[in-house]
């Protein structure tokens, strides 16, 4: 006879006054105790990947400038533009880079910045690659 042959058999008992807890109750209690509340969220953000800023060489400044003199000239027909400029990261040195494509509002040369017709600014200094689409 084992050690607990005498009770493995009987029901289990269910209480006559007291409701049952619900089961998403039930599993709450075990549920592991997070004594480091955001703990996990630094860890990921320490290690989300950003690359470095460019630095562009002298020609490939030069290239952008005649660019942007292109557009600059053309501005009144709104050109359609596809833009690749490099966006810092708000939390951590580097940033990624964007493509953005859209149709050309305004340069704002006092902010040093580019105007798209659907708002989104981008500033100048930034940008890495220029193409201008044909009509």
């Amino acid at each position: 006879m084992g050690r607990y042959d005498d009770i493995i058999n009987l029901p289990h008992h269910v209480s006559a006054t007291r409701p049952q807890m619900p089961m998403i109750d039930r599993a709450a209690q075990f549920q592991p105790f997070r004594a480091l509340t955001g703990y996990e969220d630094a860890v990921q953000e320490t290690a989300r990947q950003t690359d470095e800023p460019p630095e562009l060489t002298e020609d490939e400044k030069a290239l952008l400038d005649a660019k942007l003199q292109k557009l600059s000239d053309s501005i009144d027909s709104h050109p359609r533009v596809t833009l690749t400029w490099f966006q810092p990261d708000k939390k951590k040195p580097g940033g990624a880079y964007v493509i953005t494509t859209g149709e050309l509002k305004k340069i704002d040369d006092y902010a040093g910045a580019l105007i798209l017709m659907g708002g989104e600014r981008i500033v100048i200094e930034h940008i890495v690659d220029i193409q201008i689409m044909e009509p």
